[in-house]
């Protein structure tokens, strides 16, 4: 049973992105703004992106910036996806966002299950000492601006250390399985749209998350950067020669996909999963089932 959210506090200003249109998302940006500011930790929160601007369309994400007093935001990132699958009605935990320009902060995507559809939810979380510069690079409206308590250079450093460490961690099985899942709604998004440069780049993520995962799960302690050495570190296994066959197959297909590619390399990735680091989908079988019909509607 999804936890109960406290009402939104009163300085929530959720009017400023119906001044000029109101957008299909409406619904569920307020439900995620209301649920991330009944925390004491966020101090700031903006609106960014088509929805900011005016410009959405039903296909368009829910992208905020979360600003976090500095001293909460260990804790913050540790309890969001938590946060977000049992209150916020994400299918997956958050893929951290590699596609985000680095602000000082970290990106998270979130698949929400919203009004029968699959609708994507991005979270940018930064420092709230780092608010006042974000304010000057990224176009936003503000919904929640709260002034912060005191902030203490330790507070500063600690936070960012703890992103730093975050984001220097190499991914897990189960982290680069929800890029894939992540980055196939994207692409689904970049075909519907015609965005062919767009799609092109996020294919070719796609399949450099295919080959991170195989090194993750069989060559976990390689010495060698990006695709060098693949076939003589996987090719001695069963195993590795079939996951080498599914990159042929990826890095062979055309260099921008249509709906039906993707669809198949996500079945390939999840066969490739099952094969080689099946523990990866401990707990989500239900889960990407469900991503699989929501996926049918985006």
């Amino acid at each position: 049973m999804p936890t109960a959210v406290p009402p939104a506090p009163a300085d929530l200003h959720l009017d400023v992105v119906t001044d000029a249109h109101r957008p299909a998302q409406l619904p569920l940006l307020s439900r995620i703004a209301e649920l991330l500011s009944a925390s004491p930790a966020v101090t700031h929160l903006l609106v960014r992106g088509s929805l900011a601007s005016g410009t959405a369309d039903r296909l368009s994400d829910v992208d905020f910036v979360v600003g976090v007093h500095d001293r909460d935001v260990p804790a913050f990132i540790s309890a969001l996806d938590d946060l977000m699958t049992v209150a916020g009605g994400a299918l997956l935990p958050g893929w951290r966002d590699t596609i985000v320009a680095d602000l000082g902060g970290v990106g998270f995507v979130f698949l929400v299950q919203h009004e029968g559809k699959l609708q994507q939810v991005d979270l940018y979380l930064a420092p709230a000492s780092r608010v006042s510069i974000l304010r000057q690079t990224v176009g936003w409206k503000v919904l929640l601006d709260r002034p912060p308590a005191d902030i203490t250079i330790p507070q500063i450093d600690q936070a960012r250390a703890h992103i730093a460490d975050l984001t220097a961690r190499p991914r897990s099985c189960t982290e680069l399985l929800i890029e894939h899942l992540v980055l196939a709604v994207l692409l689904h998004k970049r075909i519907r749209r015609g965005q062919r440069f767009i799609a092109y780049g996020e294919w070719h993520m796609l399949h450099t998350a295919t080959k991170d995962l195989v090194k993750a799960a069989l060559a976990p302690h390689s010495r060698f950067w990006g695709w060098y050495q693949l076939r003589e570190e996987l090719a001695p296994t069963p195993i590795g020669r079939a996951c080498l066959a599914d990159l042929d197959v990826a890095i062979t297909s055309p260099a921008v996909p249509d709906a039906a590619a993707v669809d198949a390399a996500l079945d390939r990735v999840l066969t490739l999963t099952e094969r080689a680091c099946p523990e990866a989908l401990d707990g989500l079988a239900d889960a990407v089932t469900a991503y699989r019909t929501y996926l049918e509607s985006v």
